[in-house]
């Protein structure tokens, strides 16, 4: 296992990237704590498979240092950083069994035979694959041959770090939901590092410890899965986390306090707003946002049944604004006032909450 820590990273394709933008991994700052469970959290192109890349040592930063335990290993290949990596496809020996393919990375370290057989009955048996240890690998489903894929990462006991690159994007749902469980009990048993990349929120937080959330080729937070809920420190984060998303509205400043068409609303980071110099926007979770006798006076526009709740969607002049409403409680017509929690509603300033 091993602490690891990206100092002043940068990466482009590019020999001499001419702007910002032309970099895939903007600069960052990271370290991950010995033992943690993380994930790289973004949307496609993000930067996500660039930096576990750099990481692995299949790809060298254009600017910056990798270490394991403060030692550079920036310039060392992947088979002396002493990694395992599940990647999104499967990459399995079509000819060997499964058993085989199990106990292969092992046996290629001249692991004792005895061993081997131990570590490879105990990952068959978590990804229920005990059934199949003798069958030849080519005969399995495309969600079968990943559970290979997986089995092989987690079964050495002398890695640094395990990296799984969106490994379920073969897994049908249910047993997504199955294995994402089980990495996360084999997480608190083993206590190896592990960081997990993946486009899926769900995935994210309930793999994770910590969650690096990235867009176009920046770290835009990290935090807890309650911290990027509750205390989203980017309207980016807001966004992509959460279903629906933060409700994220222009809003004016007066008076020492801010406002949204004219109308006032208190916030939690009223002490920061001391004339910012950017495009200011109020972020509200509709978790946080309810119906009451005065307040935000809206039109009801949609309401949408998703099961225990239903979602309504309201209009303030051309402000869209999303509220969550449980099952079995009444929702008006057509005009209504809105009451945001002044605990949960804060100021961003150029998408960043101001503090």
């Amino acid at each position: 296992m091993a602490k690891i820590t990206l100092e002043h990273l940068r990466h482009s394709y590019m020999a001499n990237p001419p702007t910002e933008a032309d970099w895939a991994l903007r600069r960052l700052d990271i370290d991950w704590d010995d033992g943690g469970a993380y994930a790289l959290l973004g949307p496609s192109g993000c930067g996500k498979t660039t930096l576990l890349n750099i990481v692995s040592g299949l790809l060298k930063p254009t600017e910056g240092r990798v270490l394991f335990d403060d030692l550079d290993v920036t310039d060392l290949p992947p088979d002396q950083r002493q990694i395992a990596q599940v990647f999104q496809f499967p990459v399995i020996y079509d000819t060997m069994t499964v058993y085989g393919n199990l106990a292969f990375p092992l046996r290629n370290r001249n692991v004792p035979e005895k061993e081997v057989d131990q570590r490879v009955r105990q990952i068959a048996d978590m990804l229920d694959l005990t059934d199949r240890l003798d069958s030849r690998a080519s005969g399995l489903t495309a969600d079968g041959k990943q559970k290979i894929s997986l089995g092989r990462g987690l079964v050495r006991s002398d890695v640094n770090v395990i990296m799984f690159d969106e490994p379920l994007t073969v897994i049908d749902p249910h047993l997504k939901w199955v294995l994402r469980s089980k990495l996360k009990e084999l997480h608190q048993e083993v206590g190896r590092t592990m960081i997990y990349v993946t486009h899926d929120q769900t995935e994210a937080l309930t793999f994770a410890d910590r969650v690096v959330v990235m867009n176009l080729g920046e770290v835009v937070q990290i935090g807890t899965p309650v911290e990027l809920f509750e205390r989203p420190e980017h309207t980016f984060v807001g966004h992509f986390i959460g279903s629906p998303g933060m409700n994220v509205l222009p809003c004016e400043l007066a008076d020492g306090g801010a406002s949204i068409e004219g109308h006032r609303v208190t916030v939690a980071n009223a002490s920061a707003l001391n004339e910012p110099d950017g495009v200011l926007e109020i972020g509200i979770r509709p978790e946080f946002v309810s119906f009451a006798d005065q307040g935000l006076p809206v039109d009801v526009v949609r309401v949408s049944d998703a099961g225990r709740y239903r979602i309504v969607d309201t209009r303030l002049g051309a402000h869209s604004i999303k509220l969550l409403v449980r099952e079995g409680e009444s929702v008006p017509s057509e005009r209504a006032y809105l009451r945001f929690d002044p605990e949960r509603t804060r100021v961003y300033c150029d998408s960043r909450v101001l503090t």
